[in-house]
């Protein structure tokens, strides 16, 4: 574990503390906050804990960061974990109604490309880190993903996680209103039953094909590679991806820590001054996503909540929670939330060039 030489632009007494006192600090830092995000049921406590704490330590006078290598084994849990959200009733659903769900789609990732263009064209934020920002995949996914293509990962996560919460927030008053659910995660079992040997295979293939994706050079190859293999070989029927929650959480703490300890007090005063901006689009692009639900309830006669919580914006894991408590086709909410995933993965890199092309000409 290395620590950086001083940062004049972040000076604090914690810079005067030895590497391990650091890290004491940071994780105990991280252990209270993820907690305190647990309880009051925010979404991605456990990434979003670890990344306030590092945010916290780094713009105090902290010189320490993660290595690469965990933070790489990491990128291979997500896209594994992304991988298990393909199953079989998503992919049938998605096969019935593909037209309907390739066009809302495609009507969301233009609106939030719009966005993002605008954000830049106003110079709030750079080109690609305005377009990775405002893009309706999953948080975690395009923080990651971004960062491989130019943008500033702290910003990005900034942009995401702000519409995680607004968008969670949203989709639980209207699930309360609707049907009287709240959007409250059940307790994790940290150490539940484990299939040692799917267990294995699952670390096997993240390891293979995140070595896969580092060789080829692919851009977020130890994101894509995993997703991709894991989501065939399951598919399949030969991998049961098995990912316990005590794995994922140290995974969700490494990602959060490499992106939280990249901070500085100038990205963090950016960030500051971004947020009326941002916090508008974040507006418009659900509203326009209610627009859409509304053409799918008159269209396609979808009910209102199940084409509500289908083209919600981000938010999935609150999203999944509040469909699966609720009277609505849950199939067809997680086969939309999971192909725009898997369709803004694709479109992501080259709308993010073309935007940043647009800007330098301009």
């Amino acid at each position: 574990m290395t620590r950086l030489p001083p940062d004049p632009q972040t000076p604090g007494a914690i810079s005067n503390l030895a590497v391990p006192s650091q890290w004491v600090i940071l994780v105990a830092g991280s252990v209270v906050l993820a907690t305190l995000l647990e309880l009051i049921a925010l979404p991605a406590a456990l990434l979003l804990g670890p990344m306030l704490a590092g945010i916290l330590l780094a713009t105090n006078g902290g010189q320490i960061r993660v290595p690469r290598l965990p933070v790489t084994v990491a990128q291979t849990m997500v896209g594994l974990l992304v991988a298990r959200s393909i199953t079989g009733d998503i992919v049938v659903t998605f096969f019935k109604s593909w037209p309907l769900f390739l066009a809302v789609v495609a009507a969301i990732i233009a609106t939030s490309a719009a966005l993002g263009w605008m954000i830049a064209r106003l110079k709030v934020l750079p080109g690609t880190t305005a377009v990775w920002g405002v893009a309706p995949g999953g948080a975690s996914v395009m923080m990651l993903m971004s960062g491989e293509f130019g943008a500033d990962a702290r910003l990005v996560a900034f942009m995401q996680y702000l519409r995680v919460v607004m968008v969670a927030l949203a989709a639980s008053l209207v699930g309360r209103l609707w049907v009287g659910v709240s959007a409250v995660a059940p307790g994790i079992v940290w150490f539940p039953p484990i299939d040692w040997a799917s267990f294995a295979a699952t670390l096997a293939v993240a390891g293979v094909s995140g070595l896969i994706g580092v060789a080829l050079r692919i851009p977020g190859g130890t994101l894509l590679m995993p997703m991709v293999v894991g989501a065939v070989l399951a598919g399949m029927g030969l991998l049961t991806i098995t990912l316990p929650p005590w794995l994922l959480a140290g995974g969700y703490t490494l990602l959060g820590w490499s992106v939280g300890l990249g901070f500085t007090r100038d990205i963090l005063a950016h960030a500051y001054r971004a947020l009326p901006q941002v916090a508008l689009s974040i507006f418009v692009l659900m509203a326009a996503c209610a627009l859409l639900a509304l053409v799918l309830v008159r269209a396609a006669g979808i009910d209102p909540l199940t084409a509500f919580l289908a083209t919600s914006p981000g938010g999935m894991d609150t999203v999944a929670i509040i469909a699966a408590s609720s009277n609505v086709d849950v199939s067809f909410v997680m086969a939309l939330q999971a192909v725009r995933l898997v369709i803004v993965l694709i479109a992501g890199p080259p709308l993010a060039r073309f935007v940043a092309q647009r800007m330098l000409r301009e």
